[in-house]
């Protein structure tokens, strides 16, 4: 099977799809002094903007982990979500407050969609 590379650094790529099967990396917010809707605004464009590079859309998404720096953003958070997924196809989710890796930083997401044909 066939690991095909989107953007690959040093460190890591944007995106991994093997087979079928698409693996983002985590997506953050580009501006760490925003509030939890600002920064959740900016993490679900860039993963807008990774899928439809692509190929894909949200509608291809099968999985998101969303990692909070604080579980009582988690309000703020599901409410620019639930204004962004698609009803018609809402991806397995998962939610966890964790220690993430810049200060200020306040959302991180990991996708695993389906690989667009």
């Amino acid at each position: 099977m066939t690991i095909q590379r989107l953007h690959p650094g040093s460190r890591m790529s944007e995106a991994v799809r093997i087979g079928d099967i698409v693996f983002l990396a985590g997506q953050i917010p580009d501006d760490l002094t925003g509030d939890i809707a600002k920064q959740t605004r900016e993490v679900l464009d860039n993963i807008d903007a990774v899928m439809a590079e692509l190929g894909g859309s949200k509608a291809d998404i099968a999985s998101v982990q969303v990692w909070l720096s604080d579980m009582s953003d988690f309000q703020g958070m599901n409410a620019v979500w639930d204004a962004w997924v698609d009803p018609a196809n809402p991806p397995a989710r998962a939610t966890c407050g964790v220690a993430l890796a810049r200060p200020g930083m306040r959302v991180e997401m990991i996708v695993v969609a389906r690989a667009p044909k």
